[in-house]
């Protein structure tokens, strides 16, 4: 990538799908930005373009020479857009229109790891996942039903770590932090448990596997 990408394939990369990155333009915007780096055309049927993880860290920032804009109030319920909860969010809205969100948003990462992994394995974390660990992690948690850290339950956390591909699963300790792993292994990822050298409290560290 030589040179930012123009306001209209901006907007194309703004307009992407925010969980498995697919792209939506003319034929010469997606050519552009495959060009530069920023997505890429899947080989298979029906040849749809996604975002590639310097397209998803493009999306992310700030488009070069904007205005910042003031902080916007939050949207109402029905177009908020979907997060993962990482555990320790201070309101959050259960329920069943919830749970659809969290269905639907597991099967969308399934299929992006169908469409980007080069052997089509929907068993493995995908390039997105190890861009986005922490948002990766509590979505398998979160989609198996393990209910996250809240301000009066007690549930997973998920944290970043100074390691390289690796995030912080806190759990109460015993059955649930257990299980958590066990969730996590079955959703592709490789984990471990250790104890805190100050708190002494058990916790996961957790990384995609490869193979």
């Amino acid at each position: 990538m030589t040179r930012p990408p123009s306001a209209a394939q901006r907007r194309v990369i703004d307009a992407a799908d925010p969980v498995t990155g697919r792209l939506r333009g003319t034929e010469a915007q997606l050519a552009a930005l495959v060009r530069h780096g920023l997505a890429f055309r899947h080989p298979r049927p029906p040849h749809d373009h996604f975002l590639t993880p310097a397209g998803h860290r493009v999306r992310e920032e700030e488009a070069p020479g904007a205005v910042p804009r003031p902080p916007e109030p939050p949207p109402a319920e029905p177009d908020r857009v979907f997060a993962a909860r990482v555990g320790g969010e201070e309101t959050a809205v259960d329920g069943p229109a919830r749970a659809r969100e969290v269905h639907s948003a597991w099967q969308g990462l399934l299929e992006l790891r169908r469409m980007t992994n080069s052997d089509g394995a929907t068993d493995r974390p995908c390039a997105w996942e190890r861009t986005h660990l922490v948002r990766a992690a509590a979505l398998a948690l979160e989609a198996a039903g393990h209910p996250p850290e809240g301000p009066a339950t007690a549930g997973y956390r998920v944290r970043a770590t100074p390691q390289p591909e690796a995030v912080a699963v806190h759990a109460p300790e015993g059955e649930p932090l257990r299980a958590c792993a066990a969730t996590l292994e079955r959703a592709g990822w490789q984990t471990g448990e250790y104890t805190g050298p100050r708190s002494r409290t058990r916790y996961l560290l957790a990384s995609p596997r490869r193979v």
